[in-house]
């Protein structure tokens, strides 16, 4: 008898969505290990491996392109519109051969994060396509205008066949869903102890000296190190394998480490506005200093889902690049809301699942 099979297609931009989507697989994997899992994603295999404890497919396949950038802040959006045209025109194809695939595989369920095609794939294929997400590129396309405007339209319809959207905090009202669920936070768990890291890679100031500067999985080609040495009896942690060799920058290079995993051990981590890496520092409490980011729609809700949400402060690129990083002096930002944000973002999907696959095999 065939395993029962989840078909999860990731969107083809940076790290952050096949971080969240990986950890849906991994609380997935952890309450039913029968369960085969397919990750349809352009993200390394290692990334994967790092959030998915058990095996899996890997199918390097893209859908989408989300913004192609040269760094974590810079957008090029010729190049953007070019490929999407490109990708439009190739829809018919690309269904075609995914639902083949599918039907082949015996797949039982899509789910997407959140790749326009994957819920007319799943339409086609005559299973059903949910989604999770926090926002749709219709959304972020839209706001752009011109030519872009037509290209939000193709994507609010491809939305609109999907069964079941999974909406994730930090959200834009999603309209082109026609149904909704609201979820916690998504995010990875620690993998260490604090007292072992403080260890391995000599760690002897306290949290509140401690920063973790992190700018996901394209990087930030101009972080500007040399401000480092106003800080001698602080301690900065980077994942940037081309950081200069500083006193007090720690980098961490090779794979056995993830951002989640240093986050206990600081006081604040300094980001872009980013749904992973808010969502993994909002789910440890750790908090967060982030840079503002122009002409991306989903910047501001990140942005008010910090001041809301987290300990925070909110600082210009100006500030970042070109000023002497005075914000580390000052005292966080308190989160405005009292309520805590759920975090149980990864567990209630993976549940819908289960149950999903669970009531197609007893029937």
């Amino acid at each position: 008898m065939s395993r029962p099979t989840v078909y999860i297609a990731i969107t083809n931009h940076g790290f952050g969505h096949a971080v969240r989507a990986a950890c849906a697989a991994a609380a997935i994997q952890n309450l039913c290990p029968d369960i085969l899992l397919i990750l349809v994603t352009t993200a390394p295999r290692w990334l994967l491996d790092s959030y998915i404890p058990g095996d899996f497919i890997h199918r390097p396949r893209a859908f989408d392109i989300g913004v192609i950038q040269s760094d974590s802040l810079t957008m090029d959006k010729g190049a953007t519109l070019a490929k999407l045209k490109q990708i439009r025109a190739s829809e018919n194809s690309i269904i075609a051969g995914e639902v083949n695939f599918i039907q082949t595989n015996r797949v039982e369920l899509v789910l997407a994060d959140i790749p326009p095609l994957a819920a007319k794939i799943a339409k086609t294929a005559g299973v059903p396509g949910w989604m999770m997400s926090n926002f749709g590129w219709d959304f972020i396309y839209r706001a752009w205008g011109g030519e872009f405007v037509e290209i939000a339209d193709w994507i609010s319809e491809c939305y609109s066949v999907c069964d079941r959207l999974f909406r994730l905090p930090l959200h834009e009202p999603m309209t082109a869903f026609p149904e909704i669920t609201d979820v916690g936070l998504t995010g990875g768990t620690p993998s260490y102890p604090v007292s072992q890291l403080r260890e391995k890679f000599g760690l002897t100031s306290p949290p509140e000296k401690t920063v973790l500067l992190t700018f996901g999985g394209l990087s930030l080609q101009a972080i500007p190190y040399s401000t480092l040495s106003q800080f001698p009896d602080w301690q900065f942690i980077t994942f940037d394998p081309h950081a200069p060799d500083l006193p007090n920058l720690v980098k961490i290079l090779g794979r056995d480490y993830r951002p989640v995993d240093m986050m206990p051990l600081c006081g604040r981590v300094v980001s872009k506005p980013g749904y992973s890496t808010f969502a993994e520092a909002l789910r440890l409490d750790i908090p967060i200093v982030s840079l503002t980011r122009e002409d991306f729609a989903e910047s501001p809700l990140l942005l008010e889902g910090i001041q809301n949400y987290a300990y925070h402060q909110i600082v210009t690129p100006k500030e970042f690049f070109l000023g002497d990083w005075e914000f580390l002096h000052q005292s966080l930002n308190p989160p405005r809301q009292s309520q805590p944000i759920a975090k149980n973002g990864a567990d209630a999907i993976a549940q819908a699942v289960v149950h999903y696959l669970q009531t197609l095999s007893s029937s």
